[in-house]
């Protein structure tokens, strides 16, 4: 279909994919999970998540699959180090064309993935082509319009605009967590169920480690890249969006809370 990845692949945006687990990330997924089920994770990027919710069905056997060959490369090296992990493996895949046969999964996972693509309903259909009877879709995206934070600043205003403006010009939706949804319900699934939850950075670890990363992606990644081609953006406005991330990063009531809307669904 033609998307082009808003984040990219940049060390600043591995770096808080790397941090993402089953814990953090798909704790609205864990109860549903049964050892010997078998499980596909979409857009597993470096493969953190998709090794814990292999841990949870195994012996059940887990693909990874993700676009791009770097994510894949990643997610290979970790499962080389994860001795105890013999359930997984990962490839490269494309989620309107998944290398699977019909009902060949248990569970379909996909995380922060329907927000990059540009028809997320004709890939929900495809994630339930592979799905079998009475399988679980979970799929969980964030909502940038739904991201609260303190202290004020116009300056991070500007960020989320900015970004909202450059995901309408790839095509994809920024707000992807208020309409999973209904775009899971037109994709064919019954009893959807939708729930929230955040991740939440406030005391000064996370505040340094959230404020510092999006400090980077705001000039080195993608974002900036992609922003100054499609020339809606400077380079000094970029450096002041940066500033501005590690300015909020050393206030002690700093608050940041990112909307993650999550959705279960039945085939």
């Amino acid at each position: 279909m033609g998307e082009r990845y808003t984040h990219g692949h940049h060390e600043s945006v591995l770096r808080s994919h790397k941090w993402r687990t089953a814990e953090n990330s798909a704790g609205y997924l864990l109860d549903s999970l049964l050892p010997g089920q078998d499980l596909l994770d979409v857009g597993c990027g470096p493969g953190t998540l998709t090794i814990g919710l292999a841990r949870r069905v195994a012996p059940g056997m887990v693909f990874g699959i993700d676009a791009a060959s770097e994510a894949i490369a990643e997610a290979e090296e970790l499962s080389r180090s994860e001795a105890t992990v013999d359930n997984v493996s990962f490839a490269q895949g494309d989620v309107y064309a998944l290398q699977f046969a019909v009902d060949s999964f248990d569970v379909v996972h996909a995380h922060q993935v329907l927000q990059h693509l540009k028809q997320p309903i004709a890939a929900l259909a495809e994630m339930r082509r592979v799905l079998r009877p009475g399988g679980t879709l979970a799929v969980r995206d964030a909502d940038y319009g739904g991201f609260v934070w303190s202290p004020a600043d116009p300056q991070l205003e500007r960020w989320n605009q900015l970004y909202h403006e450059l995901t309408a010009r790839n095509g994809v939706e920024a707000n992807a967590g208020r309409h999973l949804l209904g775009w899971v319900q037109a994709a064919g699934f019954s009893d959807a169920r939708a729930s929230s939850s955040t991740w939440t950075f406030a005391d000064p670890e996370s505040r340094s480690w959230w404020g510092g990363l999006w400090a980077d992606r705001v000039l080195l990644s993608e974002y900036a890249k992609q922003a100054l081609a499609y020339e809606l953006t400077d380079a000094a406005e970029l450096a002041a969006l940066a500033a501005a991330w590690r300015r909020w990063a050393t206030e002690p009531d700093g608050f940041f809370a990112v909307l993650n809307v999550e959705v279960l669904a039945s085939k």
